[in-house]
């Protein structure tokens, strides 16, 4: 059976259909048997997005002249909702690979530039990270340090970033670099950045609270040169185009924070059917039935709400305040609804034999990565004060 209990009563589309049940029929073959394995371990499997770019996975957004599926963000945020039901670590995988990395690409590339690297970042031979972040400038991208300095037709990249998500194991990266002043938004520019580039290394690998099968490290440039031909659209166009990316990026953190909450319920809703005490179920009692209402209630509106901004996106409409909304209600009702599930669930949700307690961990990152709670808030602030 499909399960669209939680999305309102309109048509689901044929598409996404197919694509909830190749998704699912995924998760359950290559990534269920192995969540804890990869968790305890804080194992990257890097070997399963090549099996998802064969289903067309990782190249989600991008036509198929450039070896993409074609697809909108429909059925994007259904894929990433049927994978982070299961676990969340490769759905944050795969949502950076399409969103960042990958849209970057498609979005401000020539069509050499297309033609060159989209091809294997959609097949999943290649892996893509995205480097906008530093140990100093989470939110404040605009005083990044990372600079890149041009010598005629290279440019030498010195510097750090951090909180990468495929930081050592991507095969190339889309680095944001400061090539005038700090603070200036017009300051910036966006480069391609492959593998094996002399000066290019990976450097600390984090060891995180969740989202532990999915990697997120530094990437280390020092004197690192790269020719003109992998800048990314116009010199000085870095900031403006991140900040174009980060609001689709934001619809990908809603949906991964709506496979979380989805999957943490009904983990939830099957045990409080069958734990008893006092001789019936648990979900009879109003404590534990009015939880699941409010549960189910929060994750039916924060769909409501990723839909919208995924029709917006789809329309070619400008989507920051609607993605913002999204962004922070979703991962917001994420970490509420992981939270109520390990209630409900008792001392049994405190152990690792059962799937809420890493669904728990896992919530926490969707109200920090792609910019905060609190940067949501001061973006919507901001697009209703206009």
């Amino acid at each position: 059976m499909i399960d669209f209990e939680l999305r309102p009563e309109i048509k689901i589309s044929e598409t996404q259909r197919m694509v909830y049940e190749a998704a699912r029929d995924f998760a359950v073959q290559y990534i269920k048997p192995y969540v804890m394995e990869w968790d305890e371990a804080q194992f990257f499997p890097k070997e399963v997005f090549e099996k998802a770019g064969a289903l067309g996975f990782m190249g989600m957004l991008v036509p198929e002249t450039y070896g993409g599926s074609g697809m909108g963000y429909h059925e994007y945020v259904t894929l990433i909702e049927t994978l982070s039901m299961v676990d969340p670590s490769i759905g944050l995988s795969v949502a950076a690979h399409n969103s960042l990395a990958v849209n970057h690409i498609y979005s401000f590339g020539n069509e050499s530039q297309r033609l060159k690297w989209l091809p294997d970042l959609c097949s999943g031979k290649a892996l893509g990270a995205w480097g906008l972040t530093e140990h100093n400038t989470g939110s404040d991208a605009k005083n990044m340090s990372t600079t890149a300095t041009q010598k005629g037709a290279h440019w030498v990249l010195n510097g750090t970033k951090n909180f990468i998500t495929h930081g050592s194991s991507g095969d190339l990266a889309v680095v944001i670099a400061r090539n005038g002043d700090k603070g200036e938004n017009r300051g910036m520019t966006a480069f391609v950045i492959e593998r094996g580039t002399p000066g290019f290394s990976a450097g600390k690998k984090e060891n995180k609270l969740g989202m532990r099968a999915s990697e997120t490290a530094e990437m280390v440039f020092d004197n690192c040169v790269i020719p003109d031909e992998n800048r990314l659209g116009p010199v000085g166009d870095g900031f403006i185009q991140s900040m174009k990316i980060l609001d689709g990026g934001r619809i990908s953190i809603a949906a991964l924070s709506l496979g979380i909450a989805k999957g943490a319920y009904q983990a939830a809703l099957k045990y409080a059917k069958e734990r008893k005490q006092f001789g019936k179920s648990i979900s009879s009692f109003q404590g534990i039935s009015f939880k699941l209402a409010d549960m189910a209630t929060e994750i039916e509106a924060a769909s409501l709400l990723t839909q919208k901004a995924s029709e917006l996106k789809n329309q070619n409409l400008n989507v920051t305040q609607q993605g913002a909304m999204a962004k922070y209600f979703a991962s917001e009702v994420c970490v509420k609804v992981a939270s109520e599930a390990v209630q409900i669930h008792g001392g049994y949700g405190f152990t690792k034999d059962f799937p809420v307690e890493k669904f728990f961990r896992d919530a926490k990152l969707c109200t920090i990565g792609e910019g905060t709670s609190e940067i949501q808030k001061l973006v919507i602030a901001r697009k209703i004060l206009e």
